[in-house]
């Protein structure tokens, strides 16, 4: 089985970031403070382009399994992409008054915080952080995302 991309790494946040062109760095740094005061942790890397806050164990009905973080982002040219599980289908009324982004999954894609309304924002991964919370201290599998 390959090893996982998508794991902790000891990368310095701040060298990564000096990486990113300027106006996503300050948005990052953004985004980084709302999640450190949702989740209440520090942010790691995880890879070499993703930041992450907590983690859980998923395991799927196939036998698949491994572990995530909670809730993340990651600064990438094109657009800034927020990780948020188990993704939108849920919030649809939150999203109605997000402002301009385009998803996937379980990812949030915006070009700037200034697209978005922050605070919608903000619930959006209050939400998304609590729904991980419960589902990986329940016994549900993960296949239900």
């Amino acid at each position: 089985m390959a090893e996982l991309k998508t794991k902790p790494t000891k990368v310095s946040i701040d060298k990564f970031l000096k990486s990113v062109d300027e106006k996503k760095r300050d948005d990052s740094y953004k985004i980084i403070d709302m999640m450190k005061k949702i989740t209440k942790k520090e942010p790691v890397m995880w890879g070499s382009t993703m930041i992450g806050f907590g983690n859980y164990h998923y395991k799927y009905k196939s036998g698949h399994e491994g572990d995530c973080f909670m809730i993340g982002f990651a600064p990438r040219k094109a657009q800034l992409v927020i990780y948020m599980m188990p993704g939108y289908e849920e919030k649809t009324v939150l999203m109605k008054k997000l402002g301009k982004y385009k998803t996937g999954k379980s990812c949030l894609y915006i070009n700037k915080l200034e697209d978005v309304d922050v605070k919608v924002l903000k619930e959006l991964m209050k939400e998304s952080y609590n729904d991980v919370k419960k589902l990986s201290k329940s016994s549900r599998s993960f296949d239900s995302w």
